[in-house]
């Protein structure tokens, strides 16, 4: 956007046009963000699109990037937000299936594109990835981001920008989890923790979905009636119930097939616990801290299968899509406009969500 600013001296009424500039949120350091006008974006290099941003999703790897948990190292000031949707602006020479106008959400990986992982398809796995967009490098909070046309992933008609914000991390994340890791098939039974989480909304409903019977643990009564809704078949508050024991004696005593775990230490044991012999734990998170013991007997002996999952492919992203597109759509908690980015995180943190946050541009 441009500013005009009008300047008298003496009785000459000299106009001035600012240089112009564009919006981002900046994280100037640890818990401290700040909206603020820079350079615009230069028009797309070849073999890059332009992406004018709509909505952000939040999630816990924002709340760790503010808190100053950098997994690498990262020059200040940086812009955050690290899952967008947004339309074409401008495409680059070279760039083809992509029009001005079209509606994208963009992958936050920074990936090579050439290595094995990449060439497989497997892109969360890449050998020489620069980074992750909005944690280590400039994210998606600012009005307009060139990206490799390569990492630009259409969105399906019917798919408004708030949900399909949620796609690139929080939809993708839990399709990788559950079907590219834990393989859930239909009739399976499944934990699901934190299910009033973004990610644990998700889960709930794609389980649901293939005709699984879900259980999941939430921290009040409130949480408990909405994970209902969304299609829980049985809610543990974990504050005032062992979820183990209820586990058990919900399963007969055989536990479940699939744990979806992604708080940590907090709950890492117990959901072992809940699995039957042969069960698969996959874990993509460990909010409540870094590290925790576990029993290698009981690991070996009950051939417990344990999976860590980082982020998605772009397949991952694609399925999501069309699984929204289909009619299983995210659950928003609450929408904030871009200058109320910190309040959004500080509720996300509170942990008093149930579902996503989403930032609207």
């Amino acid at each position: 956007m441009s500013v005009v600013a009008g300047t008298t001296i003496g009785a000459e009424r000299r106009t001035t046009t600012a240089a112009p500039s564009m919006r981002a949120l900046m994280l100037v350091t640890d818990r401290k963000i700040e909206l603020r006008d820079i350079a615009p974006a230069p028009a797309p290099a070849a073999g890059e699109v332009q992406i004018g941003i709509k909505a952000i999703g939040l999630n816990h790897i924002d709340v760790w990037g503010w808190r100053g948990m950098a997994f690498a190292k990262r020059k200040l000031p940086l812009v955050v937000g690290a899952e967008a949707a947004g339309e074409v602006r401008a495409v680059g020479p070279a760039v083809t299936g992509f029009a001005v106008g079209d509606r994208v959400v963009a992958y936050g990986g920074l990936t090579c594109g050439i290595c094995k992982a990449c060439r497989e398809g497997r892109d969360n796995l890449c050998e020489n990835v620069a980074g992750i967009m909005g944690f280590h490098v400039d994210g998606f909070a600012r009005d307009l981001v060139n990206m490799p046309a390569r990492l630009v992933i259409p969105v399906p008609a019917g798919v408004g920008f708030s949900d399909a914000a949620c796609a690139p991390i929080a939809f993708s994340t839990v399709q990788h989890m559950l079907f590219d890791n834990a393989k859930l098939e239909p009739g399976e039974t499944i934990l699901v923790q934190a299910g009033g989480s973004g990610i644990g909304t998700v889960a709930i409903k794609m389980a649901k979905a293939i005709g699984c019977t879900v259980i999941t643990t939430v921290g009040d009564d409130a949480k408990a009636a909405k994970a209902k809704a969304i299609g829980a078949d049985h809610v543990i508050n974990y504050r005032t119930e062992r979820f183990e024991g209820l586990v058990r004696k919900l399963t007969a005593k055989k536990g479940v097939d699939v744990v979806f775990e992604h708080v940590g230490p907090d709950t890492f044991n117990g959901s072992l616990l809940c699995l039957k012999r042969g069960g698969r734990l996959v874990t993509c998170g460990s909010t409540s801290g870094q590290s925790t013991t576990i029993n290698l007997f009981q690991l070996f002996q009950q051939q417990y299968r344990i999976f860590g999952s980082f982020g998605a492919s772009m397949r991952n992203i694609r399925e999501s899509l069309a699984k929204m597109a289909a009619g299983l759509l995210p659950v928003i908690d609450t929408e904030v406009p871009l200058a109320d980015f910190e309040r959004g995180l500080a509720r996300l943190e509170s942990r008093q969500v149930f579902g996503k946050i989403i930032v609207t541009f």
